[in-house]
């Protein structure tokens, strides 16, 4: 490690430890930043650890609606976002007026809302779901007529699974749309006994190649427990930082090396420390919107 690093790292602590301040990190963030969590986990462990922290300061080491969702379950505590241009596209094509039209022409339906999504669309939808959990939460809603936003390949994934007939919002993830199925089938013809693991968010084609399809809590729990010499990963490249750390003795091949969310990767130890010292990029969401969308996000967590 650099004496620069190590410096940031133990300011870090320093003031962690004065603030009280837990750090959350998504298996998508940088290396560094995945080292000095707390907890790193999927946006299911995420919420989960947001929901029973005693902590008084949340640095949250994500994209923008994983910090507002923290701050949704914890308004009483303070919720820092290191960069707060750290947005998600998926989470932009869809806006809270877009869905209340969608819902008008579809009245009674229920409204899933994946939780890659803005506070305000929470507020407008039913429940949330991740893609760790989407399968159990729509199996909830029985019979219901369902409108599931944003990610149409989530949805897609989840009504085959489900059988549940939905009305999907055309959104997806820009990273894993460069999980490519012919990719996935040369890389298991070189690599006989290897694993292919992708994410719900990308194309079907792509998860008919594989072998698994997995949220990243998902993926980290399949490969531990497995005794497969080899993973085939078709998701963000953070992951395997994590996956590689956690399991020394096995191997691991991205699908695709440029699959790669350049929002994930905005935050740095240098803006978690600043972040820290100067209590800087405060999310908040307006109490209104913050309610309703709780609503949303708690019968989520029921599930789960």
């Amino acid at each position: 490690m650099a004496t620069k690093d190590a410096e940031i790292i133990n300011e870090i602590t320093r003031l962690k430890k004065q603030h009280n301040a837990v750090i959350l990190v998504h298996n998508y963030q940088r290396p560094e930043v995945q080292d000095i969590a707390d907890f790193t986990g999927d946006s299911l462990e995420l919420s989960q650890q947001a929901a029973k922290t005693t902590a008084d300061v949340i640095v949250f080491c994500g994209v923008h609606f994983m910090a507002e969702t923290a701050y949704i379950i914890n308004p009483e505590r303070t919720v820092l976002l290191p960069d707060k241009e750290s947005g998600c596209p998926m989470a932009d094509m869809i806006t809270a007026p877009a869905l209340i039209d969608l819902k008008k022409q579809y009245p009674g339906a229920m409204v899933v809302c994946y939780v890659n999504s803005s506070a305000a669309v929470k507020a407008e939808s039913d429940i949330c779901c991740t893609s760790g959990n989407a399968v159990k939460v729509v199996q909830s809603l029985g019979d219901a007529e369902i409108i599931f936003v944003p990610d149409q390949y989530l949805g897609q994934w989840v009504a085959a699974k489900t059988g549940h007939k939905m009305r999907l919002w055309p959104g997806f993830c820009p990273t894993h749309m460069k999980i490519l199925p012919e990719d996935i089938l040369a890389i298991k013809q070189q690599h006989p006994g290897y694993i292919a693991m992708v994410h719900p968010e990308c194309r079907p084609d792509a998860k008919a190649a594989a072998d698994e399809v997995l949220s990243t809590g998902g993926m980290v729990r399949f490969v531990r427990e497995s005794k497969a010499p080899g993973f085939i990963i078709g998701t963000e490249t953070g992951i395997l930082h994590r996956l590689k750390q956690e399991n020394p003795g096995k191997s691991f091949i991205p699908v695709n090396d440029k699959a790669v969310c350049p929002n994930m990767k905005r935050i740095t130890l240098e803006k978690v420390l600043w972040s820290l010292q100067d209590m800087n990029h405060k999310i908040i969401v307006p109490e209104d919107i913050r309610l309703r969308a709780l609503s949303s996000v708690q019968r989520m967590l029921a599930i789960t």
